[in-house]
């Protein structure tokens, strides 16, 4: 996400309707007032800000360039949230497993953008068209060879005639 230079950190947030949903999610038969949707929101960017800020350093001090899991996950010990790391780590097992499905699943074939049966239709037409072209073909190959055989059986009988005239001569 960009941020414009002359916007303030402090008015970067996590968008409401996901904080809402999430609330929603968690407490569903709970009121939350306006008041307190808007405390939970500061409270989760300033988490987040700290975290990040944290792994940043972690990151700097390994001479990395790239934020990675693990400096995440180090951060949340070095800040004293030590206690969620198993939660942290089987939250990222699962975006990856997820990940990974989904990258299986993405194939060439759902990227058309085409319905399945749309597909299996154009195939069966595809087919059928060209059992049609191959019976055509073998249809005229098939009369090109009693032309042939036409020919050849009229160019004996001619022959046969010759040569009987011949014969009587």
């Amino acid at each position: 996400m960009s941020v414009p230079a002359d916007q303030p950190d402090d008015e970067l947030t996590i968008p409401r309707a996901a904080m809402n949903k999430m609330i929603k999610e968690i407490l569903p038969n709970v009121r939350v007032a306006n008041e307190a949707r808007e405390l939970i929101l500061n409270c989760c960017t300033e988490f987040i800000h700290l975290l990040s800020s944290e792994a940043n350093e972690i990151c700097n001090q390994q001479q990395k360039k790239t934020i990675n899991a693990e400096h995440i996950l180090k951060s949340l010990d070095t800040l004293g949230f030590g206690d969620y790391r198993a939660e942290a780590e089987a939250v990222l097992k699962d975006c990856k497993a997820m990940a990974a499905k989904k990258r299986r699943k993405s194939t060439r074939l759902e990227n058309l953008g085409i319905p399945e049966e749309e597909l299996l239709r154009q195939q069966q037409e595809l087919f059928a068209k060209a059992r049609q072209e191959q019976m055509l073909m073998q249809q005229q190959e098939w009369q090109m060879v009693q032309a042939q055989a036409a020919a050849a059986q009229q160019q004996q009988q001619e022959q046969q005639t010759i040569d009987d005239d011949e014969d009587y001569s």
